[in-house]
């Protein structure tokens, strides 16, 4: 049994807890183990896409009926797709490649939820996430990388506010996925959770193309430009190209060509070779310090691109569009519209979005 072992430094035993419940395992061992250390636990799903009724949806309140907790699925089909459906589209449609979950945790988990729960008179909402908060008795709540580094989920929580993480728990922070696999059988939840949820939420079951093709108009076909000008085909919609792409692009060549850059004004994907993919200085805006306090720049940190990169040592100086990042290593792939997150040994300290490089 893990319970003594949740993430819970400096919580009031008499905390109302609101559990966000998925019907996955992490969500369901989340409430099982809040339950169990005797808060009052509340259960709710929240639905995107305004079906009430979905195989999740019951998983998850018949959990809530085993556990013994209230449970309410909440309708937020219509903020999802405003806030995170939208913002997909739009930012293929720009030439970038975004980030759903965690524009997601910030207005849809952290937003919209976490109002609801605060509402209802909760003092927290509690997430499966693989991340670790740290509070303090008199400065700010910190963001740090979970226990378990595989599954570690503080890249996209990147975005979150102070006032947000105030009312953040992450009990799960602290184990490993095994564990939680063999509490949910020790709890009597094995065979009522479902699979493991994937990032990407709405793709379930399909392929990026296959949404594109069920969700946005016919793109408009363009041309394959090499950085030297020269025209090498015709491609399909920039929607469906993302940097560093090999695969798809069916241009014959000594060596292969990969997607360099996408240029949304020409309607034109930009290819050359792997050594074109490497950089070492980007820019990036819309910048998150998650103390509310930047950091005196210039400093160095570790700094992830996407969230499977295992992160880079970089020079951090303040730019006019946001942040000036020089790797001291050039790195690969770096992809405009994703989030640069800046670590400090394991603590997230701030993020922003990466800019193309002529911005």
């Amino acid at each position: 049994m893990i319970t003594a072992l949740l993430d819970l430094h400096n919580i009031s035993p008499r905390a109302k807890i609101m559990a966000a419940m998925s019907g996955g395992v992490d969500s369901s061992v989340t409430a099982a183990l809040l339950k169990r250390r005797g808060f009052e636990t509340h259960g709710v799903f929240m639905t995107l896409d305004g079906d009430k009724e979905s195989p999740n949806a019951r998983r998850a309140a018949e959990i809530a009926d085993f556990l013994g907790i209230p449970f309410t699925v909440l309708d937020l089909s219509l903020e999802f797709k405003e806030q995170v459906l939208d913002y997909f589209q739009q930012t293929y449609e720009q030439g970038l490649t975004p980030n759903p979950c965690a524009v997601c945790n910030r207005t849809i988990k952290f937003g919209r939820l976490l109002d609801y729960a605060l509402g209802q008179g909760m003092d927290y909402l509690a997430t499966g996430h693989y991340a670790r908060l740290r509070r303090d008795n008199d400065g700010p709540v910190r963001l740090l990388q979970g226990a378990d580094t595989t599954k570690d989920q503080s890249y996209f929580l990147c975005r979150l506010r102070q006032s947000q993480l105030a009312h953040a728990l992450f009990p799960l922070a602290a184990v490993n996925k095994s564990e939680v696999y063999e509490t949910a059988a020790e709890l009597g939840l094995k065979g009522r959770h479902g699979t493991e949820s994937q990032d990407v939420c709405f793709m379930t079951g399909r392929s990026l193309n296959e949404y594109f093709t069920a969700c946005l108009p016919l793109a408009a076909a363009g041309d394959f430009v090499t950085l030297q000008g020269e025209r090498k085909g015709r491609h399909r919609g920039i929607r469906y190209y993302t940097i560093g792409q090999r695969r798809g692009l069916g241009i014959p060549d000594a060596t292969p060509y990969y997607v360099v850059a996408l240029n949304a004004a020409a309607n034109e994907v930009v290819i050359g070779k792997d050594e074109d993919l490497w950089q070492r200085r980007l820019t990036v805006s819309d910048i998150n310090w998650l103390s509310n306090q930047a950091p005196e720049l210039p400093a160095e940190f570790t700094v992830k691109i996407r969230y499977h990169h295992q992160g880079a040592r970089a020079m951090i100086r303040a730019a006019a569009n946001g942040l000036l990042i020089e790797f001291n290593e050039a790195q690969r792939a770096v992809t405009p519209g994703q989030f640069a997150v800046l670590y400090q040994d394991d603590e997230v300290i701030g993020s922003g979005q990466i800019l193309r490089a002529d911005e």
